[in-house]
């Protein structure tokens, strides 16, 4: 029978987040140790998994299915404006996977390009996988067989890892949280690097607007 191991590194950037925190090299010692060993190792097409991935000096081939979430319109705009904008729009594409208000790619989309990409692993050595929350997030939606719904209450955070096992048919998953990094103050005159805005009580905080 086919077995599958898949770690995926959570490369999401929040404030203070993964491209300052790995400036630390005590922390990219901590992600280093923390990874399992691999075979082969694939990254997101955007900069922020590349620096990522040469921080961490993993040779990582890119891979287009792993790109983040196309928020379309909304895309680099800071959440309160769009909220303000289109209330509605964002409630929908909050609570329904099927919604694109922003004319990008829905939930549900992500969640099957990202499903069939998983069928399609062979079997073998480990793959290490660098790429962003909204992915990690459909890949666990796949493994657990949850519905699409559950997508935002999926909570991963950045630099951490998930590793989905397929034995016999089923996969497992496992989620190993981040160290805990060292908080470097702001350069002068940097802004902070992402806009997030806090979801009802038990879900995730949503990120639309940031450094690629």
């Amino acid at each position: 029978m086919v077995t599958v191991r898949l770690t995926m590194l959570c490369a999401t950037a929040t404030p203070g987040g993964p491209d300052r925190v790995l400036e630390n090299e005590s922390m990219v010692s901590a992600v280093r140790a923390a990874l399992p060993p691999y075979a082969r190792a694939l990254r997101a097409p955007s900069a922020r998994c590349a620096r990522i991935a040469g921080a961490l000096a993993v040779e990582a081939t890119p891979e287009e299915t792993l790109r983040d979430l196309d928020y379309g319109a909304w895309g680099g705009r800071p959440l309160r404006d769009v909220a303000a904008e289109d209330p509605h729009g964002l409630s929908a594409w909050l609570t329904d996977p099927e919604a694109a208000p922003h004319g990008g790619e829905s939930v549900a989309r992500l969640c099957d390009r990202t499903a069939a990409w998983l069928t399609a692993l062979p079997g073998g050595p480990g793959l290490l996988a660098i790429t962003e929350a909204a992915v990690i997030r459909a890949a666990l939606v796949h493994a657990l067989t949850v519905p699409a719904r559950a997508f935002w209450q999926l909570r991963v955070p950045p630099l951490s890892t998930v590793t989905l096992t397929l034995r016999n048919g089923h996969w497992t998953a496992r989620l190993t949280p981040p160290s805990a990094p060292r908080r470097l103050p702001p350069t002068a005159g940097e802004s902070a690097p992402v806009t997030v805005l806090t979801l009802p009580a038990g879900r995730d905080r949503l990120c639309l607007a940031g450094r690629p």
